[in-house]
């Protein structure tokens, strides 16, 4: 079914965002993408993070995700209600607390170019850690696409459905929807399986991914002279 609507072009269109919550044309330092082509074949190997807004009825907050590529586990976040830089180091040093004081991590971490993610603070976590930084380089959401998938199946399966009457309220429900998520929903690019199932497997798994992308491919043209 899906094949013969691509064929004919009649596949739903992407919703467009009507917050922003990356804004990449400031003066700070952006680096290149250092995970084009490369497919992570163990966790913490790649970590990729963005920020995504919830919405209610009442206010609008901010979520810091950062998720293993591999796994699809979500090992770290944050809630805010602002955008500010210290919000998305809060995310990252939560996923650094399952390794203590540990360097040498043989890791990456991926993001866009946003401002938060350019800051000193944030740069400077990394480089303590000997993280590797690799950013998007154009403002295509593929080079950034399994934290964009993961922004939003958290958000339409598990936060839109929920109704939030107060910021604590807010605080209270987001680490209950991750921990379902992590524990409770399967993903097709892992073989059914769910996150945290693969994130702490014990044994090598054998991972098969099982869908297919309909929607053709985009290239982009990067300046090779870009900061």
């Amino acid at each position: 079914m899906f094949d013969l609507l691509a064929s004919h072009h009649t596949l739903i269109r992407r919703r467009r965002r009507n917050i922003r919550t990356a804004f990449s044309n400031h003066w700070l330092r952006k680096y290149a993408n250092l995970i084009r082509g490369f497919v992570p074949t163990a966790p913490n190997q790649l970590w990729v993070s963005d920020i995504t807004y919830w919405k209610t009825k009442h206010f609008t907050l901010y979520i810091t995700l950062i998720t293993d590529a591999y796994s699809h586990c979500i090992v770290g976040y944050n809630l805010a209600q602002t955008l500010e830089a210290v919000e998305c180091a809060k995310a990252l040093q939560m996923a650094l607390s399952a390794f203590g004081a540990a360097s040498h991590l043989q890791l990456t971490r991926h993001s866009d170019r946003g401002l938060q993610y350019c800051s000193k603070e944030y740069i400077g976590l990394l480089n303590k850690h000997d993280i590797k930084i690799s950013m998007t380089e154009s403002g295509d959401p593929l080079e950034n696409a399994v934290a964009e998938r993961i922004n939003g199946i958290l958000k339409e399966e598990y936060l839109d459905a929920h109704e939030i009457r107060s910021v604590k309220e807010a605080i209270r429900y987001l680490p209950v929807a991750i921990r379902l998520y992590n524990s409770e929903r399967p993903h097709l690019s892992i073989s059914k399986l769910t996150p945290e199932r693969v994130h702490h497997a014990n044994e090598p798994l054998n991972l098969k991914r099982q869908w297919k992308n309909y929607y053709p491919n985009k290239k982009a043209t990067v300046n090779s002279y870009q900061d």
